[in-house]
């Protein structure tokens, strides 16, 4: 692993004002998000590192301002941050460290400005979510939101944002990624009186909100949440196709995102309703497992089916 100072050198990152909010992108996704953190210093080329982290520091931070506080709390603070960084979009200069290296980044990858204005349109789903009736009011939210997180996060790989093929894959990563998500974060998302699985799912099973929501460990239950992960599952297997679209320096990141997903969802279908009473988390030398994997020069991802290699 290079040093920082060296993957902003790599990165072109000459000024000092410059340097330190890169320094602040660092720290706010070592604290964030760790093992992304330590994934993208790992695994993505030096002169890369600064811009994947801007992107997923600016995306996270953004996220973070639609979960905390009273709706109205949230409401206030998100139209806020989205008028400043519209103005800042504009202007291409900004107050907030983590903007400013996310405006420099923006540049410097060329990404298109159209993916962070859905993405910023998308997020105030969020703001007062009035949860999904059916399957296609889930797939309008990944549609509207989560693609276009990853396009502001994964798109960075590529100068302008990548092509077709490669828009169409992270399309397919959003899906499994968002159900993934749904599932994991559960029983959180139901104390903090959110729930993201779509209704329509909820009546097939005849489970009702009640059963998650008091965690009852019940055969509707277990098999409601079987047939989500193997639904999240199959979704991911077709999403290996990131690794056809993405430059071949960057596969090794996107092979362990996509392992990292697999195993959170094997974990999900491990515990089966417990998973209402109690979020699944990433074990640390589980990850790093991982990370030793996907540094190897070429694997496919371990929740493949047949071991068939991806990319």
């Amino acid at each position: 692993m290079r040093t920082w100072r060296r993957s902003l050198e790599a990165a072109g990152v000459s000024q000092g004002a410059l340097r330190d909010d890169y320094g602040k992108v660092a720290r706010f996704m070592r604290r964030r998000e760790p093992a992304g953190y330590l994934a993208v210093r790992l695994l993505v080329p030096a002169a890369h590192q600064p811009h994947a982290l801007a992107g997923y520091a600016f995306a996270s931070y953004t996220d973070d301002l639609c979960d905390r506080g009273t709706v109205a709390e949230r409401v206030r603070r998100y139209d806020a941050w989205s008028a400043q960084v519209r103005t800042a979009l504009g202007s291409g200069s900004a107050g907030h460290p983590l903007l400013r290296a996310f405006l420099h980044t923006a540049a410097a990858r060329e990404l298109p400005h159209r993916w962070v204005e859905s993405y910023l349109d998308g997020a105030r789903i969020d703001l007062d979510f009035p949860g999904f009736a059916t399957e296609a009011d889930y797939q309008r939210y990944v549609e509207q939101l989560t693609w276009p997180f990853l396009m502001i996060t994964s798109g960075l790989a590529h100068e302008g944002g990548g092509s077709a093929g490669f828009a169409a894959a992270c399309r397919l990563f959003a899906d499994a990624a968002q159900r993934t998500d749904i599932l994991t974060d559960l029983s959180e998302d139901l104390r903090g009186g959110r729930l993201y699985l779509p209704v329509s799912d909820l009546d097939r099973y005849g489970v009702t909100r009640e059963d998650l929501e008091q965690g009852r460990d019940l055969p509707e239950v277990r098999a409601l949440i079987a047939a989500t992960a193997a639904t999240a599952h199959t979704t991911l297997w077709e999403a290996g196709v990131l690794l056809d679209h993405c430059p071949r320096e960057h596969r090794r990141l996107i092979r362990f995102v996509l392992d990292l997903h697999h195993q959170r969802l094997r974990t999900v279908t491990s515990r089966g309703a417990s998973i209402t009473r109690r979020p699944v988390r990433d074990r640390p030398l589980a990850c790093l497992r991982l990370l030793t994997r996907s540094a190897s020069p070429r694997t496919a991802p371990t929740g493949a089916p047949g071991g068939t290699p991806v990319g």
